[in-house]
C-alpha cells in the first residue's frame, strides 16, 4: 500500500529516513566485516555466534515471497491529518526502552519496563487520543486469508531445515516439562505478542501514514533491533549496535513487510514465536 501525499504526510522525510536507515544497516555490515566481527550473537543465553548472513537469506527471500503473493485490497488512510499525537509518543517509548534497558539489573526489571513502555504507554496514548484508525483491511479472498502462509513457510524452511539453521538450544533438557511450557508461554506473550503488536501493528502503522511504507518499516525495524543491545550486547556500544542492526534489523524488515502487505498478525506471531521457541524444541 502506498500512502499518498496529503495533509500531515511527509514523503520527503520518508526518503531521508529510508536513506539513513539503509546506510546504517549496510554500514553496520561493512563495519563488522572490516573489523572481523561478522559472527553475531543469536541468543541472550550464551555468547555463541553465527555468520551474520545466515539470517539475511531467509529474511530477504521471504521479502521476495511476500512481494509475489498479492495482498488484500488495502483501505484508504484517513485524509485529514497524520496521527502525530500517537506516532511520536510511541516512538519515544521505543527509544526510552532501548536506552533504559542496559541500565537495569536483569529480571524482573526487564519485563516490568517492557510492559510499562510497550503496553502501558500505548494504552494511555490511545485512551487520550481515542483513535478511530487505522481501518481494518477490506475482506479479501484466499490470497488475503492464506497468502502469508507462503512467505512464512519459505522463511521457516530456510531458517530451520537448511545449512542456514542456527544451533539448537539444550535449555529444554535442563528443566522439567512444567518449567519448559511456562517459559515458552511467557516468552511468547512478552516477546512475540507484545513486541509485534507494539513495533509493527502500533508503531510501524502510524509512521507509515506519515513517512510511507518502507521508511516506516525501516524505522520500526531499527527501533526493534536496538533494544536487543540490552540483552545481547558485549559492552562495546558501536559494535553492539552494528550487530543488532544486521541481525534483528534485517529480520525486522521481513516482519514489517509481512505486516504492511497483509495487515495480519498471525504471520508475525508465527515467525517471531519460531525464533524464540524452535531452537529449544529442536534441542529436546
Amino acid at each position: 500500500m502506498l500512502v499518498e501525499a496529503g495533509p500531515g504526510r511527509r514523503p520527503g522525510a520518508g526518503r531521508i529516513v529510508l536513506l539513513l536507515g539503509g546506510i546504517l544497516i549496510v554500514g553496520a555490515a561493512l563495519w563488522l566485516v572490516a573489523t572481523g566481527q561478522s559472527g553475531i550473537r543469536y541468543t541472550a543465553d550464551h555468547d555463541g555466534t553465527v555468520p551474520m548472513w545466515t539470517g539475511w537469506v531467509p529474511a530477504l527471500v521471504g521479502i521476495v515471497a511476500v512481494r509475489l503473493v498479492p495482498p488484500a485490497a488495502s483501505p484508504p488512510w484517513p485524509g485529514r491529518v497524520a496521527p502525530y499525537r500517537e506516532a511520536v509518543p510511541l516512538l519515544l517509548a521505543a527509544v526510552a526502552f532501548a536506552a533504559a534497558l542496559p541500565l537495569l539489573d536483569g529480571e524482573p526489571w526487564y519485563t516490568l519496563l517492557k510492559v510499562m513502555l510497550l503496553l502501558g504507554v500505548p494504552v494511555l496514548v490511545f485512551r487520550l487520543s481515542r483513535p478511530t484508525w487505522p481501518p481494518s483491511p477490506a475482506p479479501g479472498g484466499a490470497a488475503y486469508r492464506y497468502g502469508p502462509a507462503l512467505p512464512v513457510a519459505v522463511w521457516f524452511v530456510l531458517s530451520y531445515a537448511t545449512p542456514l539453521a542456527r544451533p539448537v538450544s539444550d535449555y529444554g533438557r535442563t528443566v522439567d516439562t512444567a518449567v519448559l511450557v511456562g517459559t515458552l508461554v511467557v516468552a511468547f506473550l512478552v516477546n512475540a505478542l507484545l513486541e509485534e503488536v507494539f513495533y509493527r501493528r502500533w508503531l510501524q502503522t502510524r509512521w507509515e501514514s506519515i513517512l510511507g511504507r518502507w521508511p516506516a518499516i525501516v524505522l520500526a525495524s531499527l527501533c526493534w533491533a536496538v533494544w536487543h543491545v540490552g540483552i545481547q550486547g558485549i559492552g562495546r556500544l558501536g559494535d553492539d549496535l552494528a550487530s543488532v542492526a544486521v541481525n534483528q534489523g534485517v529480520t525486522g524488515l521481513f516482519l514489517g513487510y509481512l505486516w504492511s502487505r497483509y495487515r495480519r498478525m498471525w504471520p508475525l506471531l508465527v515467525v517471531h514465536g519460531a525464533v524464540n521457541a524452535v531452537p529449544i524444541l529442536l534441542g529436546l
